[in-house]
């Protein structure tokens, strides 16, 4: 099962590819305000490397948070996007063991179909000025 994993809840933005529960590759990057710019690059990038195309996804493993507003959804959406469009299982994590309880999940046949956001706390938005 080849498994796409996204962690963007931070300035330094990481993916992984793995074949059930073995790296194949791992990319950080300090994406910072640029995440929405960078992050399907560094995708296909890091598939083409590895002689994948985005068919070849069958689950992804996102880290939902606590995290940056903004990342998190950016990534969490790449990843709801991706899920849908290809019909493949999505799971999110937390923690530290985010990757590997997430590839068990998939392996265990588990789809949350839609994740969301964990932010920690409360979201702060502020009111539209005019």
């Amino acid at each position: 099962m080849i498994i796409l994993t996204l962690r963007t809840d931070k300035p330094e933005a990481e993916i992984g590819l793995y074949d059930g529960q073995m790296q194949l590759a791992y990319k950080t990057w300090m994406a910072h305000r640029q995440l929405a710019e960078t992050l399907h690059r560094s995708l296909e990038k890091l598939l083409s490397a590895h002689s994948k195309v985005w068919a070849d996804i069958e689950g992804i493993v996102c880290f939902q948070g606590p995290g940056s507003f903004t990342g998190l959804r950016i990534g969490l959406t790449v990843g709801n996007t991706l899920a849908y469009s290809y019909g493949v299982p999505i799971v999110a994590m937390q923690g530290s063991d985010w990757i590997k309880e997430g590839i068990q999940h998939l392996c265990n046949g588990e789809n949350q179909a839609v994740v969301v956001p964990f932010y920690g706390a409360e979201v702060h938005i502020t009111p539209q000025k005019k």
